[in-house]
């Protein structure tokens, strides 16, 4: 793991060079986050956002979502990953909202983890995106960097929030987004562009790539 010095040094870089980082996701309600953040799972938000507006247009609410045609939902979101899975979970959710939670999106960890296909990253995500919620999410750019700037050795999601939590404790919101963007378009899992990365100085990892 990396000392204290580091650690703070990696956080305020990512904060100068990340100051108004947030998601590429495109959405316009709590509703329609929580929808976009479900399908992101695996799939791209470049995927996402061309399939949320036709989505959207369809099921403009939570109540509309909750009567919708298991059918109809598959057909608007075949183009995404898992898109049977998500489709059942897009309605079962949106039910247990109407059922149990007087058809508000609840905006609680626990409560939006009690809804179908919501998980603690999801869950995190949306309280980040909504709320400005001192919280980390775990996805594959996240996991990525974390490991290769050394602040985690663990070998889950769960387990990398955890260290990065306890790393950085601060402003994990804005580090949470920073962290995916540096991902996707600097350290990437294939030719990391590290002949321009900020962090270079301070990445000793294996994968380090200058053609």
């Amino acid at each position: 793991m990396r000392t204290k010095k580091d650690i703070n040094a990696i956080k305020n870089l990512f904060l100068e060079n990340f100051k108004d980082a947030g998601s590429e996701l495109k959405f316009r309600s709590l509703y329609e986050l929580l929808v976009c953040v479900m399908l992101s799972a695996q799939c791209t938000d470049k995927r996402v956002n061309l399939i949320t507006p036709s989505l959207f247009e369809a099921y403009p609410d939570v109540a509309s979502l909750a009567q919708a045609n298991l059918g109809s939902v598959k057909t608007l979101i075949n183009s995404c990953s898992f898109f049977n899975n998500k489709a059942e979970n897009l309605i079962k959710m949106a039910k247990s909202v109407m059922s149990e939670f007087d058809g508000e999106i609840p905006t609680t960890e626990k409560e939006l983890m009690s809804l179908a296909g919501v998980g603690q990253k999801t869950a995190h995500v949306v309280l980040i995106e909504h709320f400005g919620s001192n919280l980390m999410a775990v996805d594959t750019h996240v996991f990525r960097v974390a490991h290769r700037l050394g602040l985690s050795k663990g070998k889950t999601p769960e387990a990398v929030e955890l260290d990065l939590t306890k790393a950085f404790k601060t402003e994990l919101n804005t580090l949470h987004q920073a962290m995916v963007l540096f991902g996707r378009y600097t350290c990437k899992a294939i030719k990391p562009n590290c002949k321009e990365c900020f962090l270079n100085e301070l990445c000793h990892s294996k994968d380090k790539n200058f053609p």
